[in-house]
């Protein structure tokens, strides 16, 4: 079987970055929806408590995810500055040694996830009604983060590569099987919360079981053998360097949206589980500039190895069209048609949940206007190798803008959840401001070197 791999430093830009991103957003696609049918079958089959449980269990698991995400981002820079290089063998070396290095940083989470899954819904405030089931899930879900972390890394390899399609079919098979283990787990036997977290553990494992079967059978642009797959401390340091940045920015950011869920979990049940659902519907308005995030990532890193620094810029400025094409679409949804979009997963009589999610959704509706800039922003420098900007930049509209804007939101007479999730476009406007300072700043030191 022949490997796909895209050269991305020739050829129309347009054309190349939506062939590439197009996987990249269905894998996206396929990814939240791994995340959201634990919630749609819960939700139909459930309670509002089951319905709290696995909204702030996966939303803690999400930040689990992103983390790892963002860390392996490491590994798509370098390979693909190398592969932009014409250094194929130094690309491989990449891979081998970061496959050694989240070997090591799986097993690692796994141990804490399982041990402080108490402690960790203790934090994050959950509902009395819904603490054990929330601890249940977290602890389940916890025991399969060294399987999170395969994937997630192979996914990262491949887009390193020019190859968006392999990550597809990691998270398609995935999600295929998370959908059959909900619908006997939860909707059959009736195990609840601890039937969606078995499901979602055991569909991460048939996928990288399957994923590695299929890799095996792939010719790739480089050697990798057991000879590759060592520590090499060289390749490593350059691996974190790149991807701490990153992880730490998104962990961070994550930790921000966590604080928010904790401050409306602390207004009650029914706030708490419609920002569980308007959550899971936001992971669908933004999947078009998180894609063009992550393929603007390895399309830049490959130019900029080859020294290609025009063309990557072209690059940015279609990406940034496009996605705001389909913001603005999401955005006028999310605003007007919230209640709709919220009835998918919570049952009809559920109202007052419903009507909360809604609520929040009218204020992330201008968030979709605002991250089509900043996700393909983030996009470009993380493929020009600036992610320590990336990563100030993050924290600053976090912890400067996010949580104090939330904080004192949550704390004004008759708080809503429209007021609370306006903390975010808030924290958008301020990151779109200090990345156009930026690029300001890069395009000077070009013209000046």
């Amino acid at each position: 079987m022949n490997q796909e791999r895209r050269d991305f430093t020739k050829g129309p830009i347009l054309k190349e970055l939506l062939r590439f991103a197009l996987p990249v957003l269905f894998a996206l696609f396929l990814q939240v929806m791994y995340g959201a049918v634990d919630l749609l079958i819960v939700g139909k089959f459930g309670t509002a408590g089951d319905i709290s449980a696995v909204s702030t269990g996966s939303q803690v698991m999400q930040v689990v995810t992103f983390a790892i995400t963002s860390l392996a981002m490491g590994i798509t820079i370098l390979a693909g500055q190398k592969l932009g290089e014409q250094k194929p063998e130094e690309a491989g070396e990449a891979v081998g040694s970061g496959i050694c290095l989240f070997a090591v940083i799986g097993v690692i989470m796994t141990i804490c996830m399982v041990v402080f899954a108490g402690p960790i819904a203790l934090i994050m405030k959950a509902p009395p009604e819904a603490y054990d089931l929330t601890v249940s899930y977290i602890r389940i879900c916890g025991g399969g983060s060294l399987f999170i972390v395969a994937y997630n890394v192979i996914g990262s390899i491949f887009r390193g590569i020019g190859d968006s399609r392999m990550p597809l079919i990691t998270v398609a098979i995935a999600c295929v099987f998370n959908i059959a283990g909900d619908l006997i787990f939860v909707a059959v036997l009736g195990k609840g919360v601890a039937g969606a977290a078995s499901a979602t553990v055991l569909a991460q494992i048939i996928s990288v079981v399957i994923s590695v079967v299929i890799i095996r059978k792939r010719d790739m642009p480089f050697t990798l053998n057991r000879e590759k797959i060592v520590f090499r401390s060289r390749v490593i340091r350059r691996i974190l360097t790149l991807g701490i940045p990153i992880a730490l920015q998104d962990f961070l950011v994550s930790i921000s949206f966590l604080v928010i869920l904790a401050i409306v979990n602390s207004m009650g049940l029914i706030a708490s589980a419609g920002l569980g659902i308007a959550e899971k519907l936001c992971g669908f308005v933004m999947l078009v500039p998180s894609a063009y995030m992550q393929s603007m990532s390895a399309f830049v890193a490959q130019n900029v190895g080859a020294q290609k620094m025009d063309r990557a810029r072209k690059a940015l400025v279609c990406g940034i069209g496009t996605s705001l094409l389909v913001g603005i679409v999401m955005g006028y949804f999310s605003f007007f048609h919230g209640d709709i979009l919220a009835g998918i997963f919570a049952d009809s009589g559920e109202t007052q949940v419903i009507s909360a999610a809604a609520d929040y959704l009218r204020a992330y509706a201008i968030d979709c206007l605002l991250t089509s800039f900043l996700f393909c922003f983030l996009g470009y420098f993380n493929g020009y190798g600036k992610t320590v900007f990336v990563m100030a930049q993050g924290i600053i509209g976090a912890f400067a803008v996010r949580i104090p804007v939330s904080y004192f939101a949550g704390r004004m007479a008759g708080a809503t959840l429209f007021s609370i999730g306006l903390a975010t476009p808030a924290s958008s406007a301020v990151q779109i401001l200090l990345c156009a300072g930026f690029f300001t700043f890069l395009l000077r030191q070009e013209k000046n070197s």
